[in-house]
């Protein structure tokens, strides 16, 4: 009798282990969604990007803006705040620990930065604590899939172009290895180059939902603007982003 009741005690600890551990798995797999609602005063039509975060997403940096279709930036919809501000929680590590601070970094977005065209007195396109992006564009990093609602300053043209780029710091690969250019410290802080995704809308034969797609990188470094139209060399990087849409909506 006491064997039994060993038996059916046993199956009940471990009903429950199992159970647990269910709970868990189900709780570190869960998926984290964020609503970022912005510029809700703008005089445009609203604007949603919804961002599915794939296998590598790991806090990454990333902006979203607009262009013309002659690619003539137009305004930006949303930046990270760290970006924004010129501000990251993880700026020194110089005593052992990551601390906070003021700091730039010319590789993380470097087609935002460069079509947004203020330099700042760095000499570089960064924005900094002094001259940062308004808050009306500006959140911080989301840790997962996201839905950005927002609404343009002014009326859009006809035909425009709307731009995601994203980067991961440290993120290296056999090719952007961490001694590629040992004497570039901004590629440090970045090794692959940030991705960008792009999509063109025409409001004249307006789609209920555009897919973004992935065009190419940006410098390695940050020192120019200039997309470039290769993805060969690209691994990780392009396993941040699952996927990435928008829709745009008049009331």
């Amino acid at each position: 009798m006491k064997n039994i009741q060993r038996y059916y005690t046993t199956l009940a600890s471990i009903a429950f282990l199992l159970f647990t551990l269910s709970g868990f798995t189900q709780k570190k797999n869960e998926v984290v969604f964020e609503e970022i609602i912005l510029n809700l005063n703008g005089a445009g039509p609203t604007i949603e990007v919804s961002f599915n975060a794939g296998p590598e997403h790991n806090h990454p940096m990333m902006a979203v803006w607009i262009e013309d279709e002659k690619g003539n930036y137009i305004q930006t919809l949303f930046v990270n705040e760290s970006v924004a501000k010129g501000y990251f929680k993880h700026a020194d590590k110089s005593d052992g620990e990551w601390t906070s601070g003021t700091l730039v970094r010319p590789a993380s977005l470097p087609v935002w930065a460069h079509k947004r065209d203020i330099k700042n007195d760095l000499g570089n396109y960064m924005p900094i604590r002094e001259n940062p992006v308004p808050d009306a564009y500006t959140g911080a990093t989301p840790a997962g899939d996201f839905l950005l609602k927002t609404k343009t300053d002014d009326a859009l043209p006809q035909q425009f172009r709307l731009i995601f780029e994203i980067n991961q710091s440290w993120d290296w690969n056999e090719y952007w290895t961490n001694n590629k250019f040992p004497d570039d410290e901004d590629y440090k802080t970045s090794s692959q180059p940030s991705l960008v995704y792009a999509v063109d809308i025409d409001l004249e034969n307006r789609e209920e939902a555009y897919e973004l797609i992935a065009v190419g990188h940006g410098h390695y470094s940050g020192k120019n603007g200039e997309i470039y139209y290769d993805l060969d060399n690209m691994t990780t990087a392009l396993e941040i982003t699952k996927d990435v849409s928008v829709v745009v909506k008049f009331q």
